[in-house]
């Protein structure tokens, strides 16, 4: 007997649902099994979702209501971004926007009335929507969220007396927090990489000293971070954020243009929401938030494992150093309430920090500190480690005993004055890294609403063309190691060195840092001369971006006879 049409459509929702959670079954790492039930997953959902358009009517008049359309098309949005988060492709986010748009344009979530449940997946609805929309840059949208999520959410606190009001209330709290601390990116041009602004890929010159190696690529790349109350929307922090932005390519490409004073009066950066079919693929990403050691070891063992040769593995660490490794000072360390945002000062005559073998980085759990010892396993393949935190320095201890290939370091400072904390804005370091004018405007306290008109673009573009000869000036540079040569064949790594070398001169000429090791970020193998803070070139760049600001009497220049 042939099922009638609500029968049928039952059946393929229940279907779609369990196809749905057999993947929260699979862990966070591997393609293949995963990668064969999303598809399984995404084949019944846009079969149910065709069925209730061809038969909507028929559906409405036997009981189907509204919000049971928008749980379908939400589903749909969520599976687009799992599948961002194991493919890293941002064509679907964009999907994933286009579902989570349309719930809200057609109201398939108003009015739950005094339905806990439908409330709750009205919420969950526009928590996940945000996160989308903080993805994609489109801030009007994710300010328009904020406010009907903060007003849903007093109105669950009213009609709803039971114990995850307290949680809701803490995620628009966290989400306001974040919106806080990232308000420079409105202004500004997107972090993700920006052909136009950034460098052709073809057309960075060629490095000759590679000892008969290949140049690498950026394949795979494990992001993790955890700090006491650090900024945090959900599971995604902030600083993994900025990282995670900076690894991908600007989806507009070739089409990017620069935004004119005419078109805003707010000034930054304006991409076309044109999708520029030539670019290449993003490199994977693991994201990870609090993992238990076990969880980070086992990613970074599968995303060593799925690169092919001459790949590298990039690994961000942002996270608290454990507190017994200032074994040589005896002075006890102030209470942190943020340990992201303000790292213990160091006066000019502290002992060094001696590093211990107990000494590692806390990554929230009991049991789960992570070592320098715990990565020499994975040195059999190149890798680019990214660590921030006061215990920066302990990894140093990588260089010299890897397994097979040579590592490559940048390190964040250990330490900066008490003056020079800027709360609740996560970590100065990564923000280097990933947005450099943003973050020397944050060190200089400079309010970018009120500079001359458009000096905060003409500044982007003086930054980018910086990074460019700073670029050049290490390609032809005699002393460069071989390792760091390698990395130049990639965009997204040589674009993090340039960054550094950046940061590093501003670091080291900023009056408030200047004489002082702990403040200053490292990296190993050294870089040639030629890119120190004090060379005429790097230091004429500092120069000319700080004068641009109004800002060069905060630093120490030769230049200006300061």
């Amino acid at each position: 007997m042939a099922l009638s049409v609500c029968e049928e459509y039952r059946a393929l929702v229940d279907k779609a649902y369990n196809k749905f959670s057999r993947l929260r079954d699979f862990p966070p790492y591997g393609q293949n099994k995963w990668d064969f039930y999303f598809r399984k997953a995404f084949q019944v959902y846009t079969k149910l979702w065709k069925f209730q358009q061809d038969n909507r009517q028929k559906l409405v008049e036997a009981g189907l209501k509204r919000w049971e359309i928008g749980e379908i098309a939400s589903r749909i949005g969520q599976l687009y971004y799992i599948y961002y988060l194991r493919t890293s492709d941002a064509t679907f986010v964009k999907e994933s926007y286009i579902f989570y748009e349309a719930i809200l344009s057609r109201e398939y979530f108003k009015e739950p009335g005094k339905d806990i449940t439908l409330a709750n997946k009205q919420l969950r609805y526009f928590a996940r929507f945000i996160v989308i929309c903080l993805l994609l840059n489109r801030w009007d949208m994710v300010n328009r969220l904020v406010r009907q999520l903060h007003i849903l959410v007093e109105d669950y606190s009213s009609s709803f007396q039971n114990s995850d009001v307290k949680e809701w209330k803490t995620v628009t709290q966290e989400i306001v927090r974040f919106l806080k601390a990232d308000s420079l990116a409105e202004l500004s041009r997107p972090i993700r990489y920006i052909s136009a602004l950034d460098g052709q890929v073809s057309s960075f010159p060629s490095v000759s000293k590679l000892e008969g190696h290949k140049a690498l690529r950026l394949k795979n790349a494990v992001l993790v971070s955890y700090f006491h109350n650090e900024v945090k929307f959900s599971e995604l922090t902030l600083d993994n954020f900025r990282m995670l932005q900076c690894l991908e390519w600007e989806p507009s490409g070739s089409f990017y243009r620069m935004k004119s004073a005419t078109d805003s009066n707010a000034g930054g950066l304006l991409a076309q929401d044109i999708a520029d079919p030539t670019l290449p693929a993003n490199p994977h990403k693991y994201i990870l938030y609090r993992p238990n050691i076990h969880q980070l070891l086992m990613v970074l063992a599968t995303a060593c494992e799925e690169v092919p040769p001459d790949s590298a593995v990039l690994l961000y660490l942002s996270a608290a150093g454990t507190r017994n490794f200032l074994a040589s000072s005896t002075d006890s360390s102030p209470d942190r309430s943020d340990a992201l945002l303000e790292e213990t000062p160091v006066s000019a005559g502290s002992p060094r920090r001696r590093v211990d073998g107990s000494t590692g980085l806390s990554l929230g759990r009991r049991g789960s500190n992570v070592y320098p010892g715990d990565l020499l396993p994975f040195t059999r393949r190149p890798l680019f480690i990214v660590v921030d935190s006061d215990a920066s320095n302990i990894f140093e201890s990588l260089c010299g005993d890897e397994r097979g290939e040579p590592v490559v370091l940048l390190l964040s400072p250990t330490a900066k004055p008490y003056t020079a904390k800027h709360p609740g804005t996560g970590s100065t370091f990564t923000f280097f890294l990933t947005a450099p004018l943003q973050a020397l405007c944050q060190m200089t306290n400079v309010r970018v609403t009120e500079l001359q008109q458009g000096s905060y673009e003409q500044a982007e573009k003086m930054v980018s063309s910086t990074l460019l000869e700073l670029g050049n000036l290490l390609a032809s540079s005699g002393s460069l190691n071989v390792a760091w040569g390698r990395v130049l064949g990639d965009p997204f790594l040589r674009q993090l060195l340039f960054r550094f070398v950046f940061a590093r001169a501003c670091y080291s000429l900023h009056r408030l840092y200047v004489g002082k090791s702990e403040y200053y970020p490292r990296c190993l193998p050294p870089l040639p001369e030629e890119v120190l803070p004090r060379s005429r070139v790097v230091e004429l760049s500092v120069l000319q971006v700080a004068r641009l600001l109004c800002v060069a009497d905060q630093f120490f220049f030769s230049e200006n006879g300061s």
